[in-house]
């Protein structure tokens, strides 16, 4: 079984990575959902891998009742769970709280991430990252995970969700994101980690 990582967020929250190498009739078998309506196979495997660890999770997660809202955000229509899920191949990250909105983001390593940073960077964000690709990952990462957290459309990466704090303690890096389309502005807790294969970062309340 290639469950990568398994920890507790905070007192309220569960999560998990989980390494695909399965095939996609492994997940299919496992879930009462489909995704007959996926072309793509990878999308496919991916999407079903993400409902799967949600399930592995929590065994009474109920993967019928997600729907998307009107920001397109996958909730769940009572919030009886709030949860997130992440893919980058062969990948799947997610985690679930009962307590309050939560947000995950995991991506695996790519070089052309350093000519990218000025597109969701600002100058001293970048030099945070030190012009080094796995910290430019992180960041990335961390955005995304509170753009999920916060769930809502029309967000500038620079302008909208601002790194306030970055402090890299001994095993991962304390960042504070500012979520400036929250009235009033509300900062949000993110932790980066660094892996071998990949960047992941989780906000929580």
């Amino acid at each position: 079984m290639p469950l990568y990582k398994e920890w507790n967020p905070d007192l309220h929250s569960l999560a998990a990575i989980w390494h695909i190498s399965e095939p996609e009739s492994f997940f299919a078998e496992q879930i009462p959902v489909s995704a007959a309506h996926i072309a793509h196979s990878k999308r496919r495997i991916e999407f079903l891998a993400g409902r799967f660890l949600l399930q592995y999770l929590n065994k009474d997660f109920p993967l019928h009742a997600i729907l998307r809202d009107e920001y397109d955000k996958p909730q769940l229509p009572d919030r009886e769970y709030h949860f997130s899920i992440s893919h980058s191949f062969p990948y799947v990250a997610c985690v679930i709280s009962t307590h309050s909105a939560v947000g995950i983001d995991i991506q695996c390593w790519h070089k052309s991430i350093l000519a990218l940073q000025h597109k969701f960077l600002s100058e001293q964000e970048q030099i945070h990252c030190e012009q080094d690709p796995k910290k430019i990952t992180l960041a990335w990462s961390i955005k995304e995970a509170a753009y999920k957290y916060q769930g809502l459309r029309g967000v500038e990466f620079i302008e909208h969700l601002p790194i306030s704090k970055w402090e890299q303690k001994e095993e991962y890096f304390d960042i504070a994101i500012k979520l400036q389309l929250i009235d009033p502005v509300e900062d949000v807790s993110v932790k980066g980690l660094l892996f071998d294969d990949f960047a992941l970062a989780f906000a929580t309340k």
